[in-house]
């Protein structure tokens, strides 16, 4: 077993818990599965693609494969962080091992705030394009019909994470399967309209040039690196099953890292197929339409059967609302087990064996978040997502670190265990901390928000981040005041045996 630098946190939840989350209830390939439809690959991509090309122009396929890296390299620490430390809160549980409680709190307040900002958002997409698959488009534009629908989509889906997991993996396959197929028929035949000369826009013969992410600058790199945070993040929702699933101290974390590579492949074929087929001057004037975009190429590439990428996207958005719940809902279950939140979000369901209070709470909020945001405005709705992007970097980049910290005695023991564990990581956690700060820069500007304005001096995303994270601060003083069990846990370091090395279980 590894060593516990936590003060016998593990002992007490095991202590505490009536029942605990259902072992083995999962393999590798749902988890995978999982991890894939958590990003949400074909919503993410009807979002970006515009915007990227706006930037990079024929070189965003090159945007997307830098963007990768950085993703890459935090998958890398949470599979060794998840071999030490099969915890379902994830970042929570290994920043508290590494850097303290205080560190360790804020990382997993920045997993749950995620998921409730982006849940309703995601539902809304899923009926939306599900209406648009339909013909339905006179629904899909009454707000008050899409949204009735979205709360509905947001009940129904955390119903299906509540009655259990081998349920909600059953239902990702079967979205994950919808969506891959719709993509890829989308990519071949507008790749074959192209090489054919049939494309009914501005096509470009593709090269392979375009995979170059220095070509249109430093300043597009950037802006697509900001970008691709939102496209790959989510994979790790299959981590934060890892008590649910076999082989729970390797399995997750390779399930993470494939997701990673899976998504690669996957936005690279259909960014080369939407350049190829639409040009760079139709899609950067689209830009600023994000997702609608998607409809119109899909009926562009496809005629008559462009209902199966508006489905794609549907599906895609459906099940990322599923697997968004998990990480937040876990990770509220962690928090609350260690005496970090109140101890009834801690409660084990007798029967499914999942966390059912706090994922019933995490709905309540996000539902409550989407619909109060949405009478503001949409611009405002758009914004609270861009203010994504603050709190991603920010526990990607605190796993990133958190692994090299807990790891420190092991790291100059072998070239891997310093490449991997150490540099790896640590290089991720800078690029991501430099988005960060770049984010904030881009973000203090009105003009950057969604509908140009701005609120108390500075543009809303950044507004929204800033107020969440204070108010995080907030109840973290608080609770620790109220409950000072959770702070007085203790750092760690890793357990040798656990370590990858010659003379130790291999990796």
């Amino acid at each position: 077993m590894a060593q516990d630098g936590t003060g016998g946190g593990h002992e007490q939840r095991t202590a505490e818990a009536e029942a605990g989350l259902r072992p083995d209830a999962i393999g590798f390939l749902e988890a995978l599965v999982i991890g894939l439809n958590s990003t949400s690959p074909a919503y993410s991509l009807a979002a970006v693609i515009g915007p990227i090309v706006a930037i990079a122009g024929i070189y965003a396929p090159g945007v997307m494969l830098a963007s990768f890296v950085p993703m890459l390299l935090i998958a890398a620490a949470f599979y060794y962080l998840n071999k030490v430390d099969q915890d379902c809160g994830t970042t929570f549980s290994w920043v508290t091992r590494a850097m303290g409680p205080w560190a360790g709190w804020l990382g997993g307040w920045a997993i749950t705030m995620t998921g409730v900002l982006v849940i309703g958002s995601l539902a809304d997409v899923a009926v939306r394009f599900g209406l648009l698959a339909v013909g339905l488009d006179g629904l899909a534009a009454n707000e008050a019909v899409r949204q009735t629908l979205a709360v509905v989509v947001i009940v129904a889906m955390t119903a299906v994470c509540v009655i259990g997991t081998e349920m909600s993996a059953r239902v990702q396959d079967v979205l994950i399967l919808a969506q891959v197929f719709f993509l890829l028929a989308f990519a071949v035949v507008a790749l074959y309209r192209v090489y054919a000369g049939t494309s009914t826009l501005d096509p470009i013969e593709p090269s392979v040039d375009w995979l170059n992410p220095f070509g249109a600058g430093g300043a597009a790199l950037t802006g697509g690196l900001l970008l691709g945070v939102f496209i790959y993040w989510g994979w790790e929702s299959a981590v934060n099953l890892t008590e649910e699933v076999e082989d729970s101290a390797t399995a997750p974390g390779k399930a993470a890292i494939w997701s990673t590579v899976v998504l690669l492949v996957t936005y690279l074929a259909v960014g080369f197929a939407v350049v190829g087929y639409a040009g760079t001057t139709f899609l950067a004037r689209n830009a600023g339409q994000e997702e609608a975009v998607f409809a119109v190429l899909a009926h562009e590439v496809m005629g008559g059967w462009d209902w199966m990428v508006l489905l794609a996207v549907s599906t895609s958005a459906l099940a990322s609302t599923q697997t968004t719940i998990i990480p937040a809902s876990r990770t509220a279950l962690s928090m609350a087990r260690r005496h970090a939140l109140p101890s009834s979000l801690a409660r084990i369901h007798p029967r499914f064996r999942t966390p059912d209070v706090s994922t019933w709470w995490v709905a309540v909020i996000a539902i409550g978040w989407y619909l109060v945001v949405n009478q503001i405005s949409e611009n405002a709705l758009l914004d609270s997502l861009t203010a994504l992007s603050l709190l991603i970097a920010f526990y990607y980049a605190l796993t990133g670190l958190a692994c090299a910290v807990y790891y420190r005695r092991h790291l100059l023991e072998s070239p891997r265990n310093f490449l991997l564990i150490g540099l790896g990581p640590l290089i991720g956690a800078g690029l991501l901390t430099w988005l960060l700060v770049e984010s904030v820069k881009d973000m203090s500007k009105p003009e950057n928000s969604a509908g140009g304005v701005s609120w108390l001096g500075v543009s809303p995303p950044l507004l929204i981040g800033t107020a969440i994270a204070l108010v995080g601060v907030l109840i973290m003083c608080f609770w620790r005041i109220r409950d000072g069990r959770f702070w007085r846990e203790r750092r760690g370091v890793a357990d040798p045996a656990l370590v990858p090395g010659p003379h130790r279980r291999s990796a």
